[in-house]
């Protein structure tokens, strides 16, 4: 089988172009690729398919086999592929996800692909829609938002905000981030029983209204190098706490994303690289 190995400021995924390529157990097939020591190295896989609502359509594995709904340096990463392996000479186009269709710009430079800005479309903070149960948390009745709720979590009370990006965030701001203990963290909001489809968390800092620092814990996993639907989560969380402007750089382990969620259509955009690392091919039978 051959495949694409291709980064968004870090975050690393194995590509395959299902257009040519055929997959029969696309988890188990994740789970062996992404193993950095036994396997390609990777945060996932990701299928190229054609698409029956879109141009294309993209399926995306976490390390541990799981399916997410959606990720944004991903679908970076598949707009640059799709235009410069051939597949189209569109430099706008639609892209499936799990969480609906997204809108894709190729930002270019004397015939180069620069940039890529995806419509991320609009923040969900209905818990229901997210989900997050309130009850868990300790909120009372039916909250329209959960925004800036404290949590407590192994004994320490935390402020959280949770959005949907199509798939789930935990956003909680604190002056501690470069240090952190994600790796305890992390999977303790993971895992915790307020969130029935496990969580996304990210550990944030302000730098000022346009500069937020951040590191994201990504369920099925571990902490990552970047998380576009996690930036555009942290960004939402912090334009809704009243802490950012509406557009800011996000300052991840793996680079810097520009997000802004524009007041006028209520959508977020998300403007970042793609770049192609290497390809390869792999023996298998799954």
């Amino acid at each position: 089988m051959n495949f694409t190995k291709m980064q968004g400021i870090g975050n690393d995924y194995v590509y395959v172009d299902c257009t040519r390529e055929s997959v029969k157990d696309p988890s188990a097939l994740a789970r062996r690729v992404s193993d950095r020591h036994f396997g390609i190295g990777s945060d996932g896989l990701v299928l190229i398919l054609k698409g029956e609502k879109a141009d294309f359509r993209m399926r995306m594995f976490n390390a541990d086999g799981s399916e997410a709904q959606m990720c944004g340096n991903a679908s970076r990463c598949v707009a640059r592929y799709v235009h410069d392996r051939g597949l189209t000479e569109k430099t706008e186009m639609t892209l499936e996800t799990g969480s609906g269709v997204r809108n894709l710009k190729l930002n270019m430079k004397d015939g180069r692909v620069t940039s890529v800005t995806v419509d991320m479309g609009e923040p969900e903070t209905d818990p229901a829609k997210i989900p997050v149960l309130p009850s868990a948390i300790g909120l009372a009745g039916n909250p329209e938002t959960v925004l800036n709720a404290p949590m407590e979590v192994n004994g320490k009370v935390f402020g959280i905000t949770c959005v949907s990006m199509g798939n789930p965030h935990c956003v909680i701001f604190q002056d501690e981030v470069e240090s952190w203990p994600i790796e305890t963290w992390g999977p303790a909001f993971e895992n915790h029983p307020a969130f029935p489809e496990r969580i996304n968390t990210e550990f944030a800092r302000i730098i000022d209204r346009k500069h937020i620092r951040m590191r994201v814990w990504e369920r099925g996993s571990g902490e990552t190098m970047a998380c576009g639907t996690g930036a555009c989560a942290t960004l939402a969380a912090a334009v809704l706490n009243q802490r950012t402007e509406r557009c800011a750089i996000l300052c991840l382990n793996g680079g810097e994303l520009e997000i802004e969620w524009d007041e006028k259509t209520g959508h977020i955009f998300m403007t970042g690289p793609a770049e192609f690392v290497f390809d390869g091919s792999i023996e298998t039978e799954v």
